[in-house]
């Protein structure tokens, strides 16, 4: 997985705050996983920190698969709180980005020409 930057973990992070309050995210690995598959999330946020990694290992595949944006998050606490959960979440994804549409757009235009190399 590709190392992202901070402003775009922080952009991303932005995203499901927006998406949460003005769209629809889903949390957690089984939700993230079920929406993946059914190619309804644009964006996946997964959580470095994750232990043991198995857990998520599964998503970054899964998202190149179906041409999925995925961007790791610093740490799991960070993306419970973006998600709007009181507990840490070590996945969540955005399946209607609301009012992060322009965020979203932004976000892709910088992950995306490093892997059409």
């Amino acid at each position: 997985m590709a190392e992202v930057s901070k402003e775009i973990q922080d952009k991303a992070l932005e995203v499901l705050e927006i998406a949460k309050n003005t769209g629809k995210i889903k949390k957690g690995v089984n939700e993230t996983t079920k929406a993946i598959e059914k190619g309804a999330a644009k964006l996946v946020l997964v959580a470095k920190d994750v232990n043991p990694a198995e857990i998520t290992m599964h998503l970054s595949p899964l998202c190149k698969e179906k041409n999925i944006l995925l961007v790791e998050i610093a740490s799991k606490e960070e993306l419970g709180t973006a998600a709007g959960l009181a507990v840490s979440t070590v996945a969540a994804a955005v399946v209607d980005e609301g009012e992060g549409k322009k965020i979203l757009k932004d976000i892709a235009s910088k992950l995306k020409p490093e892997e059409n190399k």
